[in-house]
């Protein structure tokens, strides 16, 4: 990773804090994106040579934010951005099962077209350069009924979006790839919360749904994550990469 340059979304708390501090750790330059300045302002002074990361403060539910996020990343990288780590998604809560039509498009906005938005302002100079990667982080929820309907549907959208970009680029030296994690704890994310508050709901879910009696932790994801942003990962593209210890049962190793 020493002297690669990446663009990181959902950076300030949970598996984006955490893959962004790792990545740094391996000599990385980062752009650290959410919508929380003070929080990507701690995890950039708790990384390694803070100095060369820079925070920038979007709202990826707004395209003209993701527009500004775009130039910050490609001006911080010189016009050599090696890579985006997609992090920022998540289920927003929204559980109904007849899920509203603007709550549905909240969601595709969050979990897919901010990804696709960056990466159509991005890819073209790495396809320009043949080299870089596009790191999408979803679920087990894209390839089986596991969630909510609203997440259930973005995430299955997510996975075949990059399935699809993946065979576009094949060829360009630009690899599309992702994971597709089971239940896991990280800082701040819904299930370090759900633990807090319903320790009995969780214990409950370990029991029946997690072969090896516990939840992940987000750095047993980090080495998968540190993998796919390598040039070593050349021949994923396209592949959504399940990494749930067993949780998921679906044959569908690419969502």
């Amino acid at each position: 990773m020493r002297d690669r340059c990446y663009l990181v979304t959902g950076a300030s708390r949970g598996l984006g804090a955490v893959a962004a501090t790792a990545l740094a750790a391996g000599g990385a330059r980062l752009v650290l994106a959410a919508r929380d300045r003070d929080a990507l302002e701690r995890v950039r002074a708790g990384s390694c040579h803070p100095e060369h990361h820079v925070c920038v403060a979007a709202d990826l539910r707004q395209t003209e934010q993701i527009a500004g996020l775009a130039v910050a990343a490609e001006t911080h990288a010189h016009g050599t951005l090696d890579g985006i780590l997609h992090v920022a998604g998540g289920g927003l809560g929204l559980r109904e099962p007849l899920i509203a039509a603007a709550d549905l498009e909240t969601l595709f906005r969050v979990n897919v077209v901010a990804a696709a938005e960056l990466n159509r302002r991005l890819v073209p100079g790495m396809v320009t350069r043949r080299s870089g990667c596009l790191v999408h982080v979803g679920s087990i929820a894209g390839s089986e009924a596991v969630a909510s309907v609203g997440y259930n549907t973005v995430k299955a959208a997510l996975s075949a979006y990059v399935r699809s970009l993946g065979q576009h680029l094949s060829g360009s030296g630009v690899v599309a790839t992702g994971i597709l994690p089971g239940a896991f704890r990280a800082p701040g994310n819904s299930w370090e919360r759900l633990e807090a508050g319903k320790p009995d709901v969780v214990q409950k879910f370990i029991a029946e749904r997690l072969p090896r009696g516990r939840l992940g932790e987000a750095a047993e994801l980090v080495p998968l994550i540190l993998f796919l942003c390598s040039p070593a990962a050349s021949m994923m593209g396209g592949c959504m990469v399940p990494i749930d210890a067993g949780e998921g049962k679906s044959y569908a190793a690419t969502g």
